[in-house]
């Protein structure tokens, strides 16, 4: 059995920390949150971050952050929405990591995300807008990197953990629990 880590992927409200949460309890793995992970270190919400020190700031939090979890195995780690847009970010992770890719439709995220004044990149124009235009921009990257795609919009969490768990037994990452 490997012990390489599972990495989830995928635009905001996708349903990662949910998933990666309930997968780590599955697999008996340890859970890493990319977000929380830097919440943690700066000492600062992600939204604290954006607004006093960029965008640039907090992308190079999150590339400190991968190289450190990139060196560790036998982790489920959930990635911010934009984190796998750096190449050195998805090729490190990838190194000892299966990229698995949750998604779900523009509307699902909407609906999801719609009441959330957390998320930086959303607080600009309308929000229905945006999730498309950001999608559209980032869905070439998921579907590149992933080994296995989930669509959350279609089934439970308890679900996708199933057909997670299912996939990973397939390849020898894990053994069915």
């Amino acid at each position: 059995m490997s012990r390489k880590n599972i990495v989830l992927i995928g635009f905001m409200g996708t349903g990662k920390t949910a998933v990666g949460r309930r997968l780590a309890w599955r697999l008996k793995r340890e859970f890493v949150d990319t977000d929380r992970e830097i919440e943690k270190i700066t000492g600062k919400t992600i939204a604290q971050i954006f607004a006093k020190d960029g965008e640039v700031r907090f992308r190079s939090e999150e590339a400190l952050l991968t190289k450190k979890l990139a060196a560790r195995e036998g982790l489920v780690i959930s990635t911010g929405g934009g984190l796998v847009l750096n190449p050195e970010n998805a090729r490190l992770l990838g190194e000892n990591g299966v990229f698995v890719a949750l998604k779900a439709s523009p509307e699902v995220i909407y609906q999801r995300l719609k009441n959330k004044k957390n998320r930086p990149l959303l607080l600009k124009g309308d929000l229905k807008e945006r999730i498309k235009t950001l999608l559209a921009e980032r869905e070439e990257v998921y579907g590149r990197l992933a080994a296995c795609t989930v669509d959350t919009g279609e089934v439970s969490v308890d679900e996708a953990v199933e057909r997670i768990v299912s996939y990973l037994s397939g390849i020898g990452v894990t053994e069915q629990v």
